[in-house]
């Protein structure tokens, strides 16, 4: 009896394994979902960015000579992009999580061979790429008006996935929260419209009053659209090392909050 005990001590535990059928299930799902509307996923962000492009960097550019050094559309456009990406991915996650809820198909994940994190991350997949097609899209966008230019494509798609990343995290804790539309929308309202439009989308922090340029520094969205502007023209107001340690530092605590939320069962579990 001694033996078999000991053999048993000795005896190695599985590895764990990821359910990727499971993950691929998830992601062929929604991505059904979303070829179903893509009106409402693609071509309304792209008929809204295509309205900005025209209007503040063709038309309102055409009378500004440069700004940083470049032409006003080539300005805009890293910042219109970025600003259809943030509200891209808060949108597939926030109402892909709350619509599992609402009609009550997130049990089957629940009593699915998933462990949270491959639950998240089937979550974040689509959304990532939900907001990287919408970014293609606008560059094309911006293509026809010649003002695409990517410097940096690496440093691009850095920006593009783990600004998706972060407000993908973002919508799934507002999905969970949410019990109506009317909640599932206040964030994007209250706070990712009226900071995104603030964070330096349309003019450079030194074209503020002084005493308001605290209000960009402290503005989280400044730090994306920067990123992705340097990205793009090679302009920038502040150290790239420095937003993308804040990128990195803030989806690392979203993604514990989220698999903490998702351990406990808060909104899940009803």
């Amino acid at each position: 009896m001694s033996a078999i005990d000991n053999t048993a001590e000795l005896t190695p535990m599985p590895p764990m394994t990821i359910n990727w059928v499971g993950l691929w299930t998830m992601i062929r799902r929604e991505l059904s979902r979303l070829m179903r509307v893509p009106t409402q996923a693609f071509i309304a962000p792209w008929i809204s960015a295509a309205m900005f492009i025209f209007v503040f960097g063709y038309i309102v550019g055409g009378r500004i000579s440069t700004i940083g050094g470049h032409r006003y559309i080539e300005f805009v456009l890293p910042g219109i992009l970025m600003i259809n990406v943030i509200n891209a991915a808060f949108l597939q996650s926030s109402s892909q999580i709350y619509f599992q809820r609402f009609l009550r198909y997130i049990e089957e994940a629940l009593v699915a061979p998933f462990s949270y994190v491959e639950m998240i991350v089937g979550l974040l997949a689509m959304t990532v790429v939900r907001a990287v097609i919408t970014a293609v899209g606008i560059l094309l966008i911006g293509a026809a008006f010649g003002a695409t230019s990517v410097s940096g494509i690496l440093e691009f798609l850095f920006w593009i996935v783990s600004v998706s990343i972060i407000f993908g995290l973002l919508g799934i804790i507002i999905g969970l929260w949410a019990n109506n539309f009317e909640q599932l929308t206040m964030l994007n309202i209250f706070f990712i419209t009226p900071l995104s439009f603030v964070g330096g989308v349309f003019n450079t922090v030194h074209m503020l009053p002084g005493w308001l340029r605290w209000i960009a520094w402290a503005n989280p969205f400044f730090y994306f659209i920067n990123g992705i502007r340097h990205s793009m023209i090679g302009f920038s107001e502040a150290p790239e090392l420095l937003g993308a340690g804040f990128t990195v530092a803030l989806a690392a605590i979203l993604a514990v909050v989220v698999w903490k939320l998702f351990s406990v069962g808060y909104g899940l579990r009803e």
